[in-house]
Formats: structure tokens, sequence, C-alpha cells
């Protein structure tokens, strides 16, 4: 009776390992895209996909992607698949939408913070880098900001992991603490690669910063802090709004929700069979806290 529970850990261990190895190769990809960038400063990133610095971004932030994806799959229930097309076309829409507009925000990372919030900060990631890539085909302008979407994504996976959407005036704060990180990250790439924003509010804000003889980087720095902490601050709160507004039936389908109690209310102790990943629970074993050392859950 004892010998599977004995033997189960050292059969997870190198899967962990393997995917915990994807998740760095990936993260990897997308801080060296990151980095190409802001040190070349490819002015011609923004024409198209034809571009050569426009076609290394797009293999480097769709390849870190791919890594990341490939890593989590396991992990994934199915309802997470068939909602991260969701979140991509939701961060388009509602992205391309408000940028048009004269508010100062973006929200186009609500579908990004969903899939962190239900499933852990490597699909967070991924769905941020996915979006951007996909969004590029639509506008380039959007292409050399996937890092930084990528990194919001992992940020709201990791918020969620440490329990700041079980108390539900936190997630603001850990929405507006991303925001800051973000704008920090973002402000060298609007700078140097597409000299300044593409929203007309953000840009008008820019442009007044100028004016009053910043230069380019501080003026989209100063504009980044404005903007980028409330309209994640928006972000995280319209997400938790949703994520409790789910049956608890539906929530129950995700392991990451689970697994580290994300929400309140779930306090089902870690280690029971709910805990356990999908595909563990299906030839009824858990290995949930074998699959705790993971980046994703």
């Amino acid at each position: 009776m004892s010998s599977p529970s004995l033997t189960l850990p050292s059969q997870e261990r190198p899967a962990a390992r393997r995917r915990r190895l994807l998740e760095i190769l990936g993260a990897l990809a997308i801080a060296a895209t990151y980095v190409y960038l802001v040190l070349n400063q490819p002015a011609d990133i923004t024409g198209g996909p034809g571009s050569a610095s426009a076609l290394i971004a797009l293999t480097g932030f769709l390849a870190g992607a791919i890594l990341l994806i490939v890593a989590v799959l396991p992990t994934l229930p199915a309802s997470t698949l068939v909602l991260i097309p969701v979140a991509l076309v939701l961060n388009i829409v509602l992205g391309q939408f408000v940028g048009s507009t004269l508010v100062p925000f973006y929200l186009d990372a609500i579908g990004t913070v969903m899939i962190a919030v239900l499933a852990g900060p490597a699909a967070g990631a991924a769905t941020g880098a996915l979006s951007s890539v996909v969004w590029s085909f639509f506008n380039p302008t959007v292409l050399p900001f996937a890092a930084g979407a990528a990194l919001i994504g992992c940020l709201a996976g990791l918020a969620a992991r440490y329990g700041l959407f079980r108390r539900f005036y936190l997630a603001p704060v850990a929405g507006f603490v991303t925001g800051i990180i973000a704008g920090v990250v973002s402000a060298p790439v609007a700078a140097f690669v597409f000299g300044g924003t593409s929203g007309v509010a953000t840009g008008a804000i820019v442009s007044a910063f100028r004016a009053m003889g910043d230069t380019l980087l501080a003026a989209i720095t100063k504009q980044a802090l404005i903007s980028d902490p409330m309209d994640k601050a928006i972000v995280f709160t319209i997400v938790a709004v949703l994520v409790y507004a789910l049956p608890r039936r539906a929530r129950q389908q995700f392991p990451f929700l689970r697994r580290h109690r994300v929400l309140a209310g779930n306090s089902q102790p870690i280690g029971t069979r709910a805990d356990a990943p999908v595909k563990d629970k299906a030839h009824g074993t858990a290995s949930g806290s074998a699959s705790d050392s993971t980046l994703n859950g």
C-alpha cells in the first residue's frame, strides 16, 4: 500500500524539472528579445513583419510564448486552453478601442490577468506575449511591448499564488504595484523603439511633459508611472470581480485556484485529491505537491 506513495514523487520530479527548464528558456527568450530591442533601437520594427528587426522580435517573443505554453500544457485543464484564445481576443479588442479614445489607460491586459489568476504565472506570461504577437499583425506598433505584456501576466500569477486575491481590496494594490514595474520596463521600448506611446490620451501626456522640457525617455517614464499603475489597478479589480462571479463549480475546474487557494473560501487543504493536476486525477493519484515546484503552480 505504501509503495505507490513512495515512488510517485520520484517519478514526478523529472517531469517537474523539465517543465521548469522550459519555463526558464521561455522567459529567457522573451527577456533576450526585449534587451535586443532596447540596445539596438530598430526604428523599422513598426513598419510590419517585413523588416529584419520585426522578424527577430516576432521570432523571439513567439518562441518564448510557445516554450511557456509547452511547459504548462500538461498541468492545464481543457477549460484553460479554451479560455486562452478568448483572452487574446479580449485583450486586442479592448486595447485597440481604448487606445483610440481620450482615456489615459489601456485595459489591454484583462484577458492576460484572467488567465494568470486561473492558471498561474507561466500561463499568464504566455498569454501576454501571444496577445502582443497576434495583435502586431493588425497593429505593428504593439509587438515591441510583448515583454511587458508577459511580465504583467507573470506578476499577476504570482500575486494570485501568494494570496493577494483572497482579500478583494488587495487586488487593486497588486495591480498598482504591477503597473509601476510594467511601466518602468515598457518606457525604454516606447522611447527608443517606438518614439512615444500609441494611445491618443497617453500620447498627449507625453507631449505635455516634453513641452515642460523633459527628455523623451523622462516624459514617457512619467506618463507610464501615471497611467500604468492606475490601469493595472483597474484591470486587477475587474478580473477579481469576474473570477469571484464564476460559479464555485466552474472555479473548481482550475487546479491552480485549488492548489494555492487563490480565492477566499477555497479552504481545501493542499495535498488532497482536489489539489492534484487533472492528468493525475485521471490516473487516480495525487501529486499536487510535486507540481508545486513549477512556475505554473
